[in-house]
């Protein structure tokens, strides 16, 4: 697991950076360049925090039993690709949607696919949204915007 101190690009009085709050965002990719790109959208819409990175679906599922044994606290949000190694997004959405610890929290679908079926699979499962990833750099930038209204609503 890696983990990135998230710090905001945004320009603000340093009495109002006193006030936002840390969030802790659990990132399940396998894509070194699409971390880069998930962190980089995050930072630049102003979310701060910890940014910690599952490379694949194993090591997600080991983050989820250590919340349910409380040796961890549930991130803010989870933000879940569904095409990654030993094993796939949707079994750590589902694993995350049965832990007692997590199944309320913010979970997006961050993918590649654009096919019908995975969307109605994770409609299933209850993720909070399902993106894809933009090709676009500033599209792809844009989803920080996305990622921190939902961690506001989830703050609410």
């Amino acid at each position: 697991m890696q983990r990135f101190s998230l710090r905001s690009q945004l320009e603000e009085a340093s009495d109002s950076a006193s006030e936002r709050k840390a969030f802790s965002i659990l990132l399940v990719e396998d894509n070194p360049a699409d971390v880069t790109l998930v962190r980089e959208a995050l930072e630049e819409h102003g979310v701060e925090g910890e940014l910690l990175v599952a490379t694949d679906g194993e090591i997600a599922l080991r983050i989820v039993q250590d919340i349910e044994a409380d040796v961890t606290s549930c991130p803010d949000l989870f933000i879940v690709d569904l095409n990654i190694p030993k094993k796939p997004g949707r079994e750590v959405a589902k694993r995350v949607r049965q832990s007692e610890r997590c199944k309320q929290s913010p979970l997006v679908i961050l993918s590649s696919s654009d096919s019908l079926r995975d969307k109605e699979d994770a409609r299933r499962l209850g993720v909070s949204e399902y993106l894809r990833k933009p090709s676009r750099l500033d599209e792809f930038l844009g989803l920080g915007a996305i990622f921190k209204a939902i961690l506001g609503r989830s703050a609410d």
